[in-house]
């Protein structure tokens, strides 16, 4: 299908309501009731429409995480400490409004079943780390990078997954603030001038 910015509003909207289904019956029902005909019902449009954009499942389902991935984002000020507290802010915001933590578990279980589902996860995670490490690239490179994206990202999952909460604003800052010490950055502002890297 062409890409969203090409198309005519009428189909840009049957898009979101058919992806929107989709990503509904994934969380809701799980990848057995990911089928054409019931998405179909859901989204209020014809099998023949799903089948003529989405002809597999699989086709349907990595459009679908591509569209959840589209979700809003922090958008960069150039503060490091304001940018990535947003950046978190919106990552839980996420888990909450669009129950991210339900998809983001089931799309892992299921990667590890089914093969063609492991390239939607892997295009998922890159989607939803684009931001972040967008403002962590300025300071940080190699393992570095990678060691505070996940510090910081891993602490809402962590949160959300395995706590079934949301992470609350003090616990947020105290990532933010130890990911800035181990940048060498710890007083917020200050942070947008650094130029540490890592080792």
């Amino acid at each position: 299908m062409p890409a969203p910015g090409d198309l005519n509003p009428r189909v840009v909207r049957t898009r979101n309501d058919v992806l929107g289904a989709a990503i509904r019956v994934f969380v809701d029902e799980g990848w057995d009731a990911l089928t054409h005909p019931h998405v179909a019902a859901v989204a209020g449009y014809s099998k023949a429409t799903l089948y003529a954009h989405w002809p597999t499942r699989f086709d349907l389902v990595r459009d679908a995480f591509v569209h959840f991935g589209a979700m809003p984002h922090h958008v960069p000020t150039g503060d490091l400490r304001a940018d990535l507290l947003g950046e978190l802010r919106s990552f839980r915001a996420a888990m909450v409004d669009h129950r991210l933590d339900r998809a983001m578990t089931m799309v892992v279980e299921l990667a590890t079943a089914v093969p063609e589902l492991a390239d939607v996860r892997e295009r998922f995670v890159v989607d939803g780390e684009r931001v972040m490490r967008t403002i962590l690239e300025p300071h940080l490179s190699g393992a570095a990078l990678e060691a505070a994206t996940v510090m910081v990202c891993g602490a809402v999952v962590h949160t959300s997954l395995l706590h079934a909460r949301p992470i609350d604003d003090d616990v947020l800052e105290a990532v933010v603030d130890l990911a800035l010490g181990g940048i060498g950055a710890p007083d917020g502002p200050a942070a947008t001038t650094t130029t540490t890297t890592c080792p």
